[in-house]
């Protein structure tokens, strides 16, 4: 099929590509990677009037270390995401979950920030951003704004990005002393969106007993879930596989809020969770240096 017709427009600065969006209001839309927005146009499921191509603008591109923090360019390809050195060793977690997104002739062409504003509840990276923290720079008319993981992703694809407004850039915070992380999710063929996934990170203090622990899913709901009840019981506790275990169970039986689909069902996808869950904690506890 073929999509319906548009108007196409390719700025080279955020300003141009803002104003834009701004001028054309709903019937626009930011043009990242294309992966999502490029197949439901030739479906028809999405029928903007105006395409606004980001990929000209250098300034969105690019992985830099500022102070401690690592900050992604909103158009980094995924690809050079995870070939990153700066990554690996600034974001662990960002670096174990990028081989795991879709195909490498996918992760060419897809872009880091794309990703997050698409929101798909079954993607990695919004999990990621969640565990880490992440904060995200908006960029609009009014000027620039930093927005939280934790508050960017609203609902099923729908994130506090407003409609004139592009995400230019998410800043990462560098991990704590004591702290391993670990990416984990279960698909039925390599590459195919997972049915479960969980983004985990673990700190210990020099006693050996946990100081932080994050666990956040993927696919099992509307948006990443945090659960933030059974990490914070493991608290203080020393590193056990019945620790973890319990952990995770907790997560998966109070926390998640999966529904049944033509995937699986709700039940096997707690059940998945808590499998998962337990897996991430155990790879992130092991994984600290």
């Amino acid at each position: 099929m073929k999509p319906a017709p548009f108007e196409y427009f390719a700025p080279e600065t955020v300003d141009e590509a803002v104003a834009l969006l701004a001028e054309h209001g709903d019937e626009a839309k930011p043009l990242a990677g294309g992966q999502s927005l490029i197949p439901a146009m030739n479906f028809r499921l999405a029928r903007p009037s105006v395409l606004v191509d980001l990929s000209r603008i250098s300034s969105l591109q690019g992985i830099h270390q500022v102070n401690d923090d690592l900050v992604i360019g909103a158009m980094t390809r995924q690809r050079d995401v995870e070939k990153s050195s700066l990554v690996k060793a600034g974001a662990p977690l960002v670096h174990c979950a990028m081989p795991l997104i879709a195909h490498p002739q996918i992760r060419n062409q897809g872009t880091f920030g794309g990703s997050l504003a698409h929101a798909d509840p079954a993607s990695e990276l919004p999990a990621v951003a969640l565990a880490l923290d992440a904060h995200l720079k908006l960029q609009g008319p009014g000027g620039e704004r930093i927005v939280a993981a934790k508050d960017f992703f609203l609902a099923l694809f729908e994130t506090a990005v407003q409609p004139d407004e592009l995400l230019t850039a998410i800043t990462l915070p560098p991990p704590m002393p004591r702290t391993g992380a670990a990416f984990q999710e279960l698909s039925r063929r390599h590459g195919d969106y997972a049915l479960v996934g969980a983004a985990a990170t673990i700190t210990l203090g020099t006693d050996g007993k946990i100081r932080n622990a994050r666990l956040v899913f993927m696919s099992v709901g509307e948006i990443p879930v945090d659960a933030v009840v059974a990490t914070q019981s493991l608290v203080g506790e020393k590193v056990s596989d019945e620790v973890l275990r319990a952990a995770a169970r907790q997560a998966a039986s109070e926390e998640i809020d999966p529904t049944n689909d033509i995937h699986a069902t709700a039940a096997y996808r707690r059940h998945l969770a808590e499998v998962i869950g337990f897996r991430a904690l155990r790879q992130a506890a092991d994984r600290v240096a």
